[in-house]
């Protein structure tokens, strides 16, 4: 007697198919819900959809704000979608870029992505100079002094800015760190318009960066490429003329890769 195969849907949870319910309930029109809300929208009682909350709230996937008591995604969320970005489309599309890119420049070739107010770097292409600047993968840096951090924080809204550097001080780290959040945001505001940051030692004495955009299908900046080096090598000629052209042009090319010129052409 033949057994038939249980079709996968057979074997949902019931707890776990309701707790993602509540996660994709969130969009970019509702960023925040309420217990009331919730139980409206997906059919559930009020004390399942809190209990659900609860459990999500725990492990970070849902975060409650403490003024309206409506919940919003957590942290947890960025994370994972990150580990998916980098393992599976960014860092994979990026790599031979960054490879042709330090073919040109002779200058480290690195990718990064902002997680709050720090920069991660997430990849990163060596020079063969014997001086050299080496962003440690995985390292975390103050992204409102780091080109491929203020690139990316740039194309931020100015309430999301706001939000990000509330309880968070802008530390000088050298003479030429912006500390003003109000004198960080003309200079953000500048970044966007150019489509390229310049980290002229602002966060280390003796080095510079200078990093470009990366976006995704949706035209969402997803990451920074940039280059890194000692500043006897990127005076502010070499970076205006050589530097900014390469790093822009190898944003536009990872871009491509994910999807950013399907989409744009699908829009004209």
């Amino acid at each position: 007697m033949e057994h038939r195969r249980k079709e996968k849907s057979e074997y949902v949870v019931q707890a776990v198919d309701r707790a993602l319910d509540i996660l994709e309930a969130f969009n970019y029109n509702e960023e925040e819900l309420g217990v009331t809300e919730l139980s409206h929208k997906l059919t559930l009682h009020k004390n399942n959809v809190f209990r659900l909350l609860a459990s999500l709230e725990t492990r970070r996937y849902i975060e409650q704000d403490k003024k309206t008591g409506n919940y919003r995604l957590g942290i947890k969320i960025f994370e994972v979608a990150n580990v998916f970005l980098h393992h599976l489309g960014l860092r994979r599309q990026a790599r031979p870029i960054l490879e042709e890119l330090v073919a040109k420049s002779n200058e480290t070739a690195y990718l990064a992505v902002t997680d709050g107010t720090d920069v991660v770097y997430v990849l990163m292409h060596e020079t063969n100079h014997t001086v050299r600047v080496i962003p440690r993968l995985g390292h975390r840096l103050p992204a409102y002094c780091t080109a491929s951090g203020k690139v990316q924080l740039s194309f931020e809204s100015q309430d999301r800015l706001q939000e990000l550097f509330k309880d968070q001080p802008l530390r000088k780290l050298t003479e030429n760190t912006i500390t003003d959040l109000d004198r960080l945001r003309e200079h953000l505001t500048e970044v966007a318009r150019l489509g390229f940051a310049v980290d002229n030692e602002e966060l280390e004495y003796g080095v510079c960066c200078v990093a470009a955009p990366v976006r995704d299908y949706s035209h969402k900046v997803v990451a920074g490429v940039g280059l890194s080096g000692p500043v006897s090598r990127f005076s502010p000629e070499r970076v205006q003329t050589e530097l900014v052209p390469l790093v822009k042009e190898a944003g536009t090319k990872i871009s491509q890769r994910l999807g950013y010129e399907i989409a744009a052409e699908a829009l004209t």
